[in-house]
């Protein structure tokens, strides 16, 4: 059983770096399968470290956002779960450490396999690199985004490319908050449909 699981792991993994090596060359059902293969662990596991829904969503988009504008940095030698899953992890501490002012220890989650993997959590000083990144945060899913109604594009681009909080949305839309929240979760299920949709063409 624990042959057959190791197995398993294998060649996920496996398929997983022929999926990172055809993304990088630019193929968009290449990041589909990426993006749904792991969207709901990382959901999950941002979830668990920030405890509202609304911005372990946000964090979710902005984590695989990352990751594909980093695919170049990946190194093929250890799993791409596990550079994932950090990358996923220290957003969401940077984003604890300016929201909410939650600090965490360095040595946290030392428990991984691959720990020596090459992509640490970062200093709390700022990083022009990084507040690249962040502005860019969802450029490769920017093809899949202009697929939206123009309702829903606006709404994305207000959240993901502006940065409005929910509240200077629902002002600048004369919307209830609810109504904003409600429409943005119903935007970012419509793009992983697209996501999924480009996933299974021929």
């Amino acid at each position: 059983m624990v042959s057959n699981q190791l197995k398993a792991e294998r060649s996920n993994a496996d398929e997983d770096q022929l999926l990172v090596k055809e993304a990088i060359k630019g193929d968009e059902q290449a990041f589909a399968r990426l993006l749904l293969r792991y969207k709901d662990s990382i959901y999950y596991l941002i979830l668990k470290m920030v405890n509202n829904k609304n911005d372990a969503e946000d964090l979710t988009l902005e984590a695989f956002g990352k990751a594909f504008s980093n695919l170049n940095l990946y190194s093929f030698d250890y799993a791409f779960s596990t550079w994932l899953y950090r990358i996923a992890r220290n957003n969401c501490i940077d984003f604890l450490r300016r929201k909410k002012g939650v600090h965490y220890s360095i040595d946290m989650n030392t428990d991984d396999e691959n720990e020596g993997n090459g992509l640490h959590l970062k200093s709390p000083l700022p990083d022009p690199e990084q507040h690249l990144i962040i502005k860019q945060r969802s450029l490769v899913l920017h093809h899949f985004i202009t697929k939206l109604t123009p309702h829903y594009k606006y709404l994305i681009e207000l959240r993901y490319f502006r940065e409005f909080s929910y509240e200077e949305i629902a002002k600048k839309l004369d919307l209830p908050l609810g109504t904003v929240k409600v429409q943005l979760f119903r935007a970012r299920n419509r793009l992983y449909e697209l996501i999924g949709e480009a996933d299974i063409k021929e």
